[in-house]
């Protein structure tokens, strides 16, 4: 291991230094380390090599437990707690604030406006300097929010839309009998059958068509709110139902009658499943509200307006009009307002102050790139790199002096020209006074620090240590260092090959969503295509939207198809609106689509949002490796199945923790402690499940193997070593296979549903779609991840990426570049062709950049 430890005198710029000594957080291997303060730090290395743990799981983690030790018991409560860290000491470590890639907050009530705090300033504009109706009385800030009782619209309750459920909706085929669950907004299973035998018990015919019932009847059933107890009779017909009523037969349990609609509404408001969320949502019809019109405040704070706008027209603005239409108000040149200033002189001054600071901190949104985004737009339509931008906009205009900021990949998501305002956003963050540790793969960030701490050399196990800590030109000398070998590349052109030729087009037109009007657009098929552009410019509208759904409505695919991912998705009542209103793009396939058999979509949506979902289950490969273990001699003789081998499974998993391999430890002040379960000790399984062995390994420590190591154990295994062999081909041979899905970045989990579409047989004429696949890699993993995607292509597909690695980009065989510019200056298609011919186009601001590399 490679330790450098400067000398103060040879550093003279840096104010003091952060030692580490000791610390053994996940791979890290008990590693000592000195970096500067008041410095830009970035840590390298490849992807699960140990910088995550070192700068968050370590330094992040060990500044927040300081930070909170000296707050009150009551304010610790309020935050997320981190584990403490594995570390023997930390010296000279000032407080820190994290800003990691995360995505948006599951609720749409979260927006730009509430994520920066520029709402408050907005609302307290409105109330104290807006133009109110004639004898209307002042409105207070609060008045000017959806989410509080004073503001929001009092018929959609500050939703923007009203939600009901209809006859139709819940009953989708009349021509069915009540028993034949011609409800199907009731529930499946017993829950279902238990309100058909309720029923049977109140006399209604269940055995008639739906439609033959007398309306009446139909809508009691569906829509009263009363909710009758009776004797339930399970399995008596209903004749020998009535019989038993009429004998006063002791029932086989009372049961409790409740409504379809009941039923749905209450479904939707209170459960905690996503899965019930969503299967309750789709008997629900969602209209605009008729009083508000959707901006979801109520009249009277829509009668006030400011610059001729009411406040939702003005949070529906891009931050660079809003800025643009402050300004003058800002510096006190507002026309029109002489005259009410003479009025009202209060209300200048406010107006003047509350502008001013609104233009400051939009400007600084501004230089970040942001400036096509809306106060209005909800988080969850963000993307991590947008959060992290707003999060760091928000720090940039606090001034704080003296923290540590730690961010995660602040460049995802950045196209190269944005990129350069980030750094000059650190730059200032730095000449304030504070130090800054950056884990991040984009080479331009790279080699803008002042310190390098690379790690490695491999990842997982045979990652971990210290491989150089100095200034970054040193990292030279260092022939381990995988980074080393792109930092100082003598050229970053790739070596040269011709593009493929197309075998057809895929051709769209009259393409209408966000900030694209009318485009037509042409897709080159048998190729790998990349889409550019700068941030905001609609590359996602066009690729991850429009082409993913209208090619899914012709393949006759559903919403859920169209994602791989497997697991529950968060469903929010306001955004629900957005999936309705997506379901129907506006524009059309023209011709190309005969050569499109398959449509698989690869995002960065998580596997599995629980310990119980990971990478063994959602490859299929677990199911492999169960019947490997149920068809041993010990397994047989026990008659044990492949389900005995499930953690989710009773008869195989310890009961004590349920298959969760650890019991949580409430502590009342401090953060919950997980402690490994006390019976199995972390393994999942009961004694006599791990008493059968398979190659001397039990089913637990199965899981615990990495990818590299399982491939060498299943050597004789093809279906389970060709499964292992993708996943290592990915880049992700560090990972455990039992690892949980709650521990995986985005960017792993894009690469796990790629394997898993790689590990199935070719079968040609599929259009693959990926958006920003290079996520938290690498760039010796993205030349893995390039092998692979030129395989698919060669096994006859098409494959489309969004994308800002210009590496993958030079590599691609056809770019589309959108742009100009952001929000309502993009939507256009600026450049199309092969890339050596869109490197040399005047108006693309992707083309500087593309420019050092050729194909």
């Amino acid at each position: 291991m490679a330790k450098q430890t400067p000398s103060a005198s040879a550093t003279p710029d840096f104010s003091g230094f952060v030692h580490v000594r000791g610390a053994r957080e996940h791979n890290l291997k008990n590693v000592d380390l000195e970096i500067p303060r008041d410095a830009l730090v970035v840590f390298t290395g490849v992807s699960g090599s140990g910088k995550s743990s070192l700068a968050f799981g370590t330094l992040y983690a060990e500044a927040q437990r300081r930070y909170l030790e000296s707050v009150s018991p009551y304010a610790r409560r309020l935050f997320h707690q981190m584990a403490v860290p594995e570390v023997d000491s930390i010296d000279g470590l000032p407080p820190a604030v994290a800003l990691q890639q995360q995505r948006g907050t599951p609720t749409t009530r979260s927006s730009v406006g509430s994520v920066t705090t520029l709402s408050n300033l907005l609302r307290m504009l409105y109330s104290r300097a807006g133009d109110y109706p004639a004898g209307q009385g002042i409105i207070y800030a609060e008045a000017f929010s959806s989410n509080t009782p004073e503001g929001a619209c009092p018929t959609c309750h500050g939703l923007g839309r009203i939600y009901e459920v209809t006859e139709q909706s819940m009953v989708p085929d009349p021509t069915l009998t009540i028993r034949e669950r011609a409800i199907a907004a009731w529930p499946q299973a017993w829950g279902g059958q238990n309100q058909r035998d309720i029923l049977v018990t109140l006399g209604y015919d269940v055995d008639i068509p739906w439609q033959e019932l007398p309306q009446a009847q139909r809508d009691w059933i569906l829509f009263t709110e009363e909710q009758p107890v009776v004797p339930v009779y399970p399995g008596y017909t209903p004749q020998e139902t009535q019989r038993a009523l009429k004998r006063k037969e002791p029932p086989n349990y009372m049961g409790t009658f409740t409504s379809a609609r009941r039923h749905v509404l209450h479904t939707f408001a209170n459960t905690q499943s996503p899965l019930m969320k969503k299967r309750a949502l789709q008997y629900m019809l969602s209209t605009e509200c008729p009083l508000c019109h959707g901006k979801r405040l109520r009249p009277e704070s829509l009668s006030v307006t400011f610059a001729g706008l009411d406040i939702a027209e003005m949070a529906a603005l891009p931050l660079k009009r809003v800025a643009a239409l402050l300004l003058p108000f800002a510096e006190g040149t507002a026309k029109g307002r002489k005259r009410h200033d003479a009025e009202h002189p209060e209300q200048a001054i406010v107006a003047q102050r509350i502008a001013h600071d609104l233009v400051a901190r939009l400007r600084v949104l501004l230089d970040l790139g942001l400036g096509y985004l809306s106060l209005e737009r909800s988080t969850p339509t963000l993307s991590p790199g947008e959060l992290q931008r707003l999060r760091l906009a928000t720090q940039l205009y606090s001034n704080l002096f003296g923290v540590v900021y730690v961010l995660d990949e602040p460049s995802a998501g950045l196209h190269p020209s944005d990129t350069e305002a980030l750094l000059k956003a650190l730059h200032s963050l730095k000449q304030a006074g504070n130090s800054l540790f950056v884990v991040e793969h984009n080479l331009d960030v790279i080699r803008q620090a002042d310190w390098l701490v690379d790690v490695g050399p491999a990842a997982g196990e045979k990652g971990g240590e210290i491989l150089y800590s100095g200034a970054p030109a040193g990292l030279g000398k260092v022939a381990a260092s995988q980074t080393r070998r792109y930092l100082f590349a003598a050229s970053e052109a790739g070596a040269p090959r011709m593009p493929r030729t197309p075998g057809g087009w895929l051709k769209l037109a009259g393409i209408t969503r966000n900030n694209l009007n009318n485009l037509e657009v042409a897709f080159p098929l048998g190729v790998m295509t990349t889409v550019t552009g700068v941030s905001g410019s609609g590359k996602s509208s066009l690729v991850s939207q429009v082409l993913v759904e209208l090619v899914g409505a012709e393949l006759g695919m559903s919403n859920e198809q169209l994602s791989m991912n497997n697991d529950e998705e968060e469903v929010d009542i306001a955004h629900s609106s957005l999936i309705i209103d997506h379901s129907a793009p506006e524009g059309r396939i023209v011709s190309g689509l005969e050569h499109i058999k398959r449509l698989v979509r690869v995002d960065q949506k998580p596997i599995g949002r629980t310990p119980r979902s990971n990478m063994a289950t959602y490859t299929g490969l677990f199911d492999h490796v169960r019947k490997l273990f149920a068809a041993t001699p010990a397994a047989r003789k026990r008659r044990y199945d492949a389900g005995r081998f499930s953690f989710n499974v009773a008869k195989g998993r310890c009961e004590n923790c349920q298959g969760e391999g650890f019991v949580m430890v409430e502590l009342l002040f401090l953060p919950s402690v997980y402690a490994p379960c006390p019976v199995c000790h972390g393994a999942r399984y009961n004694a006599k499940t791990l008493e059968i062995t398979y190659r001397d390994k039990n089913i637990a420590e199965v899981l615990g193997l990495t990818v590299d190591a399982a491939w060498e154990f299943f050597d004789e295994e093809p279906a389970v070593h060709r499964a292992l062999t993708v996943l290592r081909e990915v880049g992700l041979g560090y990972l455990r296979l039992g690892q949980p899905a709650t521990e995986l970045s985005g960017g792993e989990a894009q690469r796990i549903k790629l394997a898993t579409e790689l590990q199935r047989q070719g079968r040609g004429n599929t259009l693959y779609v990926l958006d920003e696949p290079t996520t938290g890699l690498h760039p010796s993993d993205v030349e893995k991840l390039l092998v692979q995607l030129d395989g698919l292509v060669d096994a006859g597909n098409t494959v489309v990426v969004v994308e800002h690695d210009m590496r993958v980009v030079a590599s691609s065989d056809w770019v589309i570049d959108m742009g100009p510019g952001a929000g309502d200056e993009g939507g256009h298609v600026v450049a199309a062709g092969p890339p050596a011919e869109v490197a040399r186009h005047k108006q693309s601001r992707t083309a500087p950049y593309l420019a050092r590399f050729r194909r």
